[in-house]
């Protein structure tokens, strides 16, 4: 007989954790377990959480754990691992009583087959409930969070300074921003939004999107607003026959197609395909979807303009997906380069993009080697492509998004007053000849 899974919302957060970092799960996938739907909102809303924050904060919460063993905890300890980890993040990172943080802990470990770590576990958490708020004041938050390969990658490309502004926004939750087919002003007010210079509406509070006014009607879908930016680079598309290769989940497929574009919306993975068919379907627009690889499609005829937003490491969306840091290695960003420049060679092709029409490729990557290093390499290889740089009044007056070759560079930091943004790059490129 099977032995049921404990359902109470501190054995889930376990479960999560090692979801993430012991089996190497992703964090939309382990949040997906059957057991929240289960729970009442407020427990379900605990474990999104302290999963959440305690992966945001797992540099600093290690570091705190080793200040206070005497020696790094065995790798038979999982468990007892993550019970301290989730323990912590609920003591000096979140508003739970001492009491409970530290009692519940204790009784997690002693349902275990590590009840041994119990008075350890105690031991450490009352440590740190007398002496951890200093601790984490005297604590490099931004550089302890991030992986060590990561950190030196942004401050070779970025600068220290920024790379700091860079992991301080990081550690806190992404709001709410949407993409609206008509009427922003309208919606703005009927859902008490903050319409951002760039065009896109920012939720104020959290709560259930599919229960906000608008969303049965199709007047809006959920859409970071440094995500928006790409799609609008292509300038009208009204009328013009316009590829989004890799569109799922298809945000910018919405907006080519709410702008009036012929989209052809492609992708390698049906299933991902379905999200974007669901949405299109709500707001009552319409696209071609094809599943099929983007590295080997060819249109009927060339394109007016082209969409490539690249698969890449995600490493620009670390406040939605704080997982990302703990999956991710060097060895894979060179993987994916490779996957982005066939992609990119494939989508400058004659056969794909007519002489005048225009290409954006983007990335939600902070990675030099998946952004610029990938368009210099292509134009310096000789493709027929020149760089129409994009102009501040394209991004909201944002000047400090544009580099100096003109190309589209987002950071977590930007609009950091209000709410922070993904980071993104995004160069647009013309055909010539």
């Amino acid at each position: 007989m099977t032995r049921k899974a404990p359902t109470t919302p501190r054995h889930i957060i376990l479960d999560l954790l090692a979801g993430v970092l012991d089996r190497h799960q992703l964090l939309d996938d382990v949040l997906d377990d059957p057991r929240l739907h289960g729970l009442e909102e407020r427990d379900r809303g605990f474990v999104r959480l302290v999963t959440t924050t305690t992966l945001r904060r797992l540099g600093q919460i290690d570091a705190l754990i080793d200040a206070c063993v005497d020696k790094p905890l065995r790798a038979g300890a999982a468990v007892a691992q993550q019970v301290l980890r989730a323990g912590i993040c609920q003591l000096l990172f979140l508003d739970v009583a001492p009491h409970a943080a530290i009692s519940t802990s204790v009784d997690l470990v002693k349902g275990t087959s590590q009840a041994g770590f119990a008075k350890l576990i105690n031991a450490v958490l009352r440590r740190l409930d007398r002496d951890g708020r200093a601790m984490v004041a005297a604590q490099d938050e931004s550089l302890l969070n991030t992986p060590e390969w990561l950190w030196r990658s942004w401050v070779e490309a970025y600068g220290e300074e920024t790379a700091h502004a860079i992991g301080t926004a990081h550690l806190t939750e992404a709001p709410v921003d949407l993409s609206v087919a008509a009427d922003p002003e309208g919606w703005a007010a009927k859902l008490g939004a903050e319409i951002l210079p760039t065009g896109t509406l920012r939720l104020a509070g959290g709560g259930s999107i599919t229960a906000l006014a608008g969303f049965d009607e199709g007047a809006w879908w959920v859409q970071d607003a440094a995500a928006a930016l790409p799609a609008r680079l292509l300038g009208d598309v009204q009328g013009k026959r316009v590829a989004d290769l890799c569109a799922a989940p298809g945000g910018k497929a919405l907006q080519l197609a709410a702008a009036g574009a012929e989209v052809t919306a492609l992708d390698r993975s049906a299933k991902r395909l379905v999200r974007l068919s669901d949405n299109l379907k709500r707001l009552g627009l319409s696209a071609t979807v094809v599943t099929a690889d983007a590295g080997t499609w060819v249109p009927p005829q060339p394109l007016d303009a082209v969409l490539l937003d690249a698969p890449c490491s995600a490493t620009g969306t670390l406040r939605r997906h704080p997982d990302v840091a703990r999956h991710k290695n060097p060895a894979e960003i060179v993987k994916l380069a490779g996957v982005q420049a066939r992609l990119l060679a494939a989508a400058a092709a004659a056969a794909m993009l007519k002489p005048g029409g225009v290409l954006v490729y983007c990335v939600c990557s902070l990675e030099p080697q998946e952004g610029p290093e990938q368009v210099e390499r292509l134009l310096a290889a000789g493709a027929p492509l020149r760089r129409i740089p994009i102009r501040a009044d394209e991004v909201g007056g944002l000047a400090e998004l544009i580099t100096p070759e003109g190309d589209l560079r987002t950071l977590p930091c930007h609009l950091a007053d209000k709410g922070g943004m993904d980071a993104f790059f995004a160069s647009r490129l013309e055909k010539v000849g």
